[in-house]
């Protein structure tokens, strides 16, 4: 596409990082020893397995064959089609991507926002594309999405020779509410959730058929870790769609480290608002300015 071609430049020589973030590009060009780090990687890795909705420890490691219940994630697999993806990412390229940190490009359906000061400005929001309506209907139909509302959708665009990625982090919770939603197109990955709470995890031994049999249930906890030295990772298929609640949402970072990114992956990540920007909220007629705004569908990226 025409578009792609327009892009390749900045995705070969320019980067947006800032501070401590780096990309592969401006860590060629700045050369030698960098004086920053990534992030390390946690000492004990387990793996969420959707059906079970546990965190079972991988395969050759010291707690392989122990678990966790680890709830607050949905998963639904084949979200949308091939034709869908393909059709998606075609009209995301005919709007321009900005250079973000770590290697990353992004596109911003949303109002400004100031999270320190807790402030926002809507002059620029037209609200969601119009190619988000049908998926946005589509979320409807499952229960833990009945009445999602997303008040802002950024896009993502990650590609392994910028040594895309993003570190472990938390969501805003004063605009942003209970559900974070996101869509991954192109090509599968991993979201690696750490979380930074003191104290440890009391894990499960399953019996034989593990780790089917953890959904019959597991025995008593007759082992723990520490809760910093863990990494749960969560795998994407391409197509599907990740719905984090709960503790999920409010507890545990979740990063995607540049090693899981081995070919172009882009993200739509949809957001709704905070209670406080509910009914009944002290933010509610802002609130209700905001939805009306953003499903309109009319938005270009601001």
């Amino acid at each position: 596409m025409a578009a792609a071609a327009v892009a390749a430049p900045e995705v070969l020589r320019e980067c947006g990082c800032k501070g401590i973030r780096t990309c592969l590009i401006c860590e060629r060009q700045r050369g030698g020893d960098p004086p920053w780090q990534h992030s390390p990687q946690k000492t004990h890795r387990f793996i969420y397995y959707t059906d079970t909705g546990w965190a079972v420890g991988a395969e050759e490691s010291d707690f392989e064959g122990w678990a966790f219940p680890f709830p607050g994630v949905t998963l639904i697999e084949d979200f949308v089609t091939r034709e869908e993806e393909a059709e998606m990412v075609q009209l995301m390229d005919r709007d321009p991507w900005k250079l973000s940190q770590s290697g990353r490009r992004k596109q911003d359906y949303g109002p400004k926002v100031n999270f320190r000061k807790q402030k926002l400005k809507t002059a620029s929001f037209r609200g969601l594309p119009s190619f988000s309506r049908e998926v946005v209907r589509r979320m409807g139909l499952y229960p833990v999405l009945e009445d999602f509302r997303p008040v802002e959708q950024c896009n993502l665009d990650y590609c392994p020779e910028r040594g895309s990625a993003i570190d472990p982090h938390l969501d805003d919770a004063w605009l942003w509410g209970e559900r974070l939603v996101s869509l991954n197109l192109l090509s599968p990955t991993v979201l690696s959730m750490s979380r930074e709470a003191p104290g440890s995890l009391l894990l499960c031994l399953a019996p034989s058929g593990f780790p089917e049999a953890l959904v019959e249930g597991a025995v008593a906890p007759s082992r723990s870790v520490l809760c910093q030295e863990v990494e749960v990772a969560v795998p994407l298929p391409r197509r599907s769609l990740l719905v984090l609640t709960g503790a999920a949402r409010h507890q545990w970072k979740h990063a995607i480290h540049r090693r899981h990114i081995e070919a172009r992956r882009v993200s739509a990540t949809f957001r709704e608002l905070s209670a406080d920007f509910g009914p009944g909220g002290r933010q509610q007629d802002l609130g209700r300015e905001l939805l009306q705004i953003s499903l309109s569908f009319q938005g270009r990226p601001t």
